[in-house]
């Protein structure tokens, strides 16, 4: 039997010209089924890295917040290891709804293309930049047995030891690896590289005598130097850090130029709505500009740092230029 279209028996009383103009008017006065407006049910933002270091913190502090200015939860999800990589490779495979976003870093945006061969993502192809977040300074630290004060005499250890000292990261071709790296090149020291899955168990074992020093993001290290359980020698960059201005810059300590900034971001999978990216764009805006929300993470040393989707795109690319410089000059490579 044919399939047959039955009419409302308002319709079927009236001629075939005029039912089908009556069939098109009603279709046309019934709303479009449309889908919820997002977001329709918890967000889920993804960290690269273990709980505790700057990511998570940075991850967690904003989350809460804006899940509020959403009305629906943001779950933190830590997916740690391969310097941030493995969890900017599960949200490049997730679905462009707006319901995974990660946070990116300088390891997993900008220098894991020319630092991994066979990187399973594409950093500008897929990913929606939403705004940078937070930039901060890497510090030096050693373990107080290290007999050392400044960086001079670290370097005259360094040589006298050839292979000897032990230094953490937070993984492999992460900023504080790197920066070490280029560190040991312009110094001509060599010294062993022991990787972590993020800032926290890198610092743990620091504190604990494993290792002997580490190039390290400020929040995580500041506490343990405040506390006297690790000792800084140098922040890398220009100007001293108003979150520790008594700690000499590289540049003071006889490497002028010797700078490094490490930057935490929002992203989405590429392929996420426009209007999605831009309203989460002005909710993390907001939310980073709320006082109790600064006064938290610049009192860890996180400067806050807000942008445009399209100027953290830019920002992404010109960094990814600036490390490849320096893993060409280091030679790090991994296969």
């Amino acid at each position: 039997m044919p399939n047959t279209i039955r009419l409302p028996s308002a319709v079927r009383s009236l001629s075939l010209p005029l039912a089908l103009s009556a069939t098109a008017a009603l279709a046309a006065s019934m709303p479009a089924h449309a889908q919820p407006a997002w977001p329709a049910k918890p967000v889920r933002l993804v960290a690269g890295f273990a709980p505790g270091g700057i990511s998570d913190i940075l991850a967690r502090v904003v989350g809460a917040r804006l899940g509020e200015a959403l009305g629906q939860p943001v779950l933190v999800e830590n997916r740690a290891g391969a310097s941030g990589t493995i969890g900017a490779d599960f949200v490049a495979k997730s679905a462009p709804d707006g319901y995974t976003l990660f946070l990116g870093v300088n390891a997993t945006q900008s220098i894991a293309p020319s630092l991994y061969p066979k990187l399973p993502y594409n950093p500008a192809t897929d990913f929606a930049p939403i705004t940078i977040a937070a930039v901060t300074p890497v510090l030096l630290v050693t373990h107080p047995s290290l007999p050392v004060k400044n960086v001079k005499d670290l370097i005259a250890i360094a040589r006298a030891q050839p292979g000897q000292l032990n230094y953490a990261s937070t993984g492999t071709g992460a900023v504080p690896h790197l920066t070490t790296e280029l560190f040991s090149l312009r110094a001509g020291v060599k010294m062993n590289h022991v990787p972590y899955k993020g800032g926290a168990p890198a610092m743990l074992d620091l504190v604990a005598g494993q290792v002997s020093l580490m190039f390290d993001n400020i929040p995580t290290a500041i506490a343990q130097v405040r506390a006297g359980k690790v000792r800084a020698l140098a922040v890398a960059q220009s100007q001293r850090t108003p979150a520790a201005s008594d700690i000499p810059t590289m540049g003071e300590s006889g490497f002028p130029g010797f700078e490094v900034i490490s930057w935490q971001g929002f992203l989405a999978p590429a392929g996420t709505p426009v209007p999605v990216i831009n309203r989460l764009n002005a909710e993390i805006i907001k939310v980073l500009a709320l006082p109790d929300v600064r006064e938290r993470l610049t009192a860890q040393g996180i400067e806050i740092r807000t942008s445009t989707p399209a100027e953290f795109a830019a920002m992404i690319r010109a960094d990814a230029e600036v490390w490849a410089k320096v893993i060409k000059a280091t030679g790090v490579r991994i296969e």
